[in-house]
């Protein structure tokens, strides 16, 4: 079964042909004007043959890119994030070369993920980061977990048995003083440098992800605090700022403050400071503020609520940079009271 763009030109372009009663079946052929619609008419078809069990249980014949679209249309649609889900998805598929997806097991999975390859994203031909492949089979296993719950695939969960893989813990990289100080002047050099530094001072004052500081409203601004809204962890925050740096950045709008995109913040952050560690570059600004917060005295319950973190154990890897953090260590340990 496919459901395929025939770009003739004509009002009804996308064509669905399938088999329901199997390859040795009766084919069905219709098309449509939109895609959503074939793909309705694709599943009222299944779900026709479905309902009649005298039938018997037919194979599974539907590819990945078919499921890819039906949890789009059914959940993905419906998510902040779900087009970009539904992009990476698509990226799984085409390495796959879409395959059966009933064919899909976990040794199949296990052989992609060895050698997946870092396709237009960076250093291309480089073997994808560990954090990056979890990401990506992640959401392939809740795509056919939500699937599941949806009545809409009958089979075993294929990446079931495909485990997360374990990461060895990096040290956070963060800026002293000193590369501040140098962040500012090369960010001078752009030729908008001027909101560049003001994007980098919101991230450093607040502890915001670059995103979230570039596309900043007017709305979001009220005297001397910044609110976040629409966040990675769909939590709300509001962060207090100085009077000079409201002052700075306050603009008479409810539209955007900055007008700066994300690729050219990126590429100015990374020019200033090429020595960042690998992936450490977007949030290293976040990471800077964290670890600064608590070296000179934070709360880490009320940097919890600063970054917007859910649970705690997100907020304790800067723990270890309170001045105070297993200081017992010292008090308590068996030589303390041993002159040796």
């Amino acid at each position: 079964m496919t459901t395929r763009n025939l770009k003739d030109g004509s009002k009804k372009p996308w064509l669905c042909e399938c088999y329901p009663q199997g390859r040795a079946g009766k084919r069905v052929r219709k098309r449509f004007a939109t895609k959503g619609e074939a793909t309705a008419f694709e599943l009222h078809l299944m779900k026709e043959v479905d309902d009649k069990p005298w039938l018997g249980s037919k194979p599974d014949h539907r590819r990945l890119s078919n499921l890819v679209e039906l949890w789009y249309m059914l959940h993905g649609k419906n998510l902040k994030s779900g087009e970009h889900t539904r992009l990476r998805l698509g990226n799984m598929v085409e390495d796959l070369s879409d395959p059966i997806a009933a064919q899909l097991n976990s040794k199949h999975l296990a052989t992609y993920r060895a050698a997946r390859m870092n396709k237009g994203r960076g250093q291309e031909h480089k073997e994808l980061s560990i954090a990056s492949n979890n990401v990506d089979f992640g959401l392939l296993k809740a795509m056919f977990n939500k699937l599941i719950k949806l009545g809409e695939w009958k089979l075993p969960n294929p990446v079931s048995g495909i485990e997360a893989i374990k990461k060895p813990e990096s040290e956070l990289a963060f800026l002293t003083e000193q590369e501040i100080h140098l962040l500012f002047e090369v960010a001078q050099q752009s030729p908008i440098g001027d909101e560049l530094t003001k994007i980098y001072k919101v991230c450093l004052a607040t502890g915001a992800r670059i995103r979230e500081a570039i596309y900043l409203k007017g709305s979001n601004l009220t005297k001397y605090r910044i609110t976040y809204n629409n966040t990675k962890g769909k939590r709300n925050r509001t962060v207090p700022i100085s009077e000079e740096l409201y002052n700075q950045i306050y603009k008479p709008t409810n539209d955007r403050l900055f007008t700066c995109g994300y690729g050219v913040a990126y590429k100015w952050l990374t020019k200033a400071l090429p020595h960042l560690p690998e992936g450490q570059a977007t949030h290293v600004l976040r990471h800077t503020f964290a670890s600064h917060f608590m070296t000179n005295g934070g709360n880490i319950l009320v940097l919890k609520e600063i970054l917007g973190h859910q649970h705690i154990d997100h907020t304790m890897i800067y723990a270890h940079f309170s001045p105070n953090h297993l200081s017992d260590a010292v008090r308590f340990n068996p030589l303390t009271n041993l002159s040796i």
